[in-house]
């Protein structure tokens, strides 16, 4: 006999949701984010992944706490902060997503095809947009296939990093950053030199602000945490897993990212690692296997091609809902038979092209990075507001949000100015857009009003 008792809707176990954390964090950071974090401390840096791993603990405490605090969940919700502190939190997100997806993008090229990595990362950005507009997400099985991947490619890493020796004139006891070092590095080895990374190797002093902003640089894999929180009803227990998961993901992204720093140090010494645009391959071709290091650059292609992906659609989708509200230009919200939004696709698609092919992996990353502390320190300052919040909240949203201001400013100066710049502008635009729309047609005093909210 055949039942028509509807199916209850699937949901997410907690143990998926880890899943899905761990691949929010296995992408363009562990494959890229080491080398400038070498450029700025040198032997060092290592001590920067542990500062990262506390402060992404500190922004999971919070996002916590604000999901168990009010119905509103995680995000911010109008009454949080003044308004324009939601509209920065709203745009600074969008902003940290595009400049990720440039980021994963070049990481990709360089990965993919060493001598040409520009027309690579150019055709992946434009394969990704026509894979978004086709409505296609990356699923939890595939995350589960990810984070396994990753986690077999990386203990072949650090098996051969810790097994090899530095190249000589690269002694990885050396706590120099080698500043001036890099173009003499590449020139030794016939690897053409970042200029990117020489900038931020001159840029940045050997001492605690160079560990300060290797931190900032490591960071950037924890980016993409926000991504449990925003599974939202889909999770079967929502406020445990927004809890736990993440704060899984981040103790097990420290520990593989220290195990890496030392293997890289060990294999390619700080030097050398800081001029590399490619660590992970780099570091098994310097160990003689050439197969191995196919395997590495297959993995990275595969996490950078999932990274792009995910924070591109994320972006477009995040864009959209502020268009449909009156918060960015109306023609960004229009959508397609699919129902995905493909004009913010396409538009945020040639933004990701244009960041690429301008400014380079490194800059994306460091532009993500401070756009994301932005929005992490609004998140902070909302649990500062909250009426009764307990003291240890308390403390960790102060320390949290301290620490990200902190990390933000020491960024190198070019991209904490070009950051700043693309926050103005976009805050801007969010603002004009708002009171257009607001002038137009007046909104219910009762009616959403929160840009984060809607572009959660």
């Amino acid at each position: 006999m055949v039942s028509n008792v509807p199916r209850p809707p699937y949901r997410i176990p907690s143990t998926t949701a880890v899943v899905v954390a761990l691949a929010a964090t296995f992408g363009t950071g562990l494959y890229a984010a080491l080398a400038p974090a070498a450029a700025s401390a040198g032997a060092w840096f290592p001590l920067g992944v542990v500062l990262a791993g506390l402060l992404a603990l500190g922004v999971v405490a919070s996002t916590a706490h604000l999901a168990t605090a009010r119905p509103a969940g995680p995000e911010l919700v109008r009454g949080d902060l003044p308004g324009p502190a939601l509209r920065l939190g709203a745009v600074s997100r969008l902003v940290s997503r595009t400049a990720a997806a440039a980021a994963a993008a070049g990481v990709f090229g360089a990965y993919v095809l060493p001598s040409r990595p520009e027309p690579v990362a150019v055709i992946a950005v434009l394969a990704v947009i026509g894979v978004n507009a086709a409505g296609v997400r990356v699923s939890p099985g595939a995350s589960r296939g990810l984070v396994v991947g990753t986690l077999l490619v990386l203990a072949l890493v650090i098996g051969v990093g810790l097994l090899t020796n530095a190249p000589d004139g690269s002694d990885p006891s050396s706590a120099m950053p080698a500043a001036t070092a890099g173009t003499a590095v590449a020139e030794a080895d016939g690897t053409p030199d970042d200029p990117v990374v020489g900038t931020l190797q001159a840029a940045v002093e050997p001492g605690p602000l160079g560990v300060l902003t290797a931190a900032a640089f490591v960071f950037f894999a924890f980016t993409g945490l926000s991504r449990v929180a925003e599974l939202g009803g889909s999770l079967r227990d929502p406020m445990r897993a927004i809890r736990r998961a993440p704060a899984v993901a981040v103790l097990v992204t420290t520990t593989l990212l220290l195990l890496l720093s030392a293997a890289l140090l060990h294999g390619l010494g700080p030097a050398r690692l800081a001029e590399s645009a490619t660590p992970l391959a780099s570091l098994m071709d310097t160990g003689g296997s050439p197969a191995l290091g196919v395997l590495v650059r297959i993995a990275a292609a595969a996490a950078t091609a999932a990274a792009l992906l995910g924070a591109l659609s994320r972006a477009a989708s995040g864009a959209a809902r502020l268009a449909r509200d009156g918060e960015l230009p109306a023609f960004l919200g229009r959508g397609g038979s699919r129902g995905t939004p493909w004009v913010a696709d396409l538009v945020l698609g040639g933004l990701t092209v244009a960041v690429t092919l301008a400014f380079g992996p490194v800059v994306a990353i460091a532009v993500s990075v401070g756009s994301a502390l932005v929005h992490h320190t609004l998140l902070h300052a909302a649990v500062l507001r909250l009426p009764g919040r307990p003291g240890t909240a308390a403390f960790v949203a102060g320390a949290g949000g301290t620490g990200c201001v902190l990390l933000a400013a020491v960024l190198p100066p070019w991209p904490l100015l070009a950051t700043a710049a693309l926050l103005v502008a976009a805050w801007g635009l969010s603002t004009v857009c708002s009171r257009s729309a607001a002038a137009r047609e007046p909104r219910a005093e009762s009616g959403p009003s929160d840009p984060e909210e809607r572009a959660a």
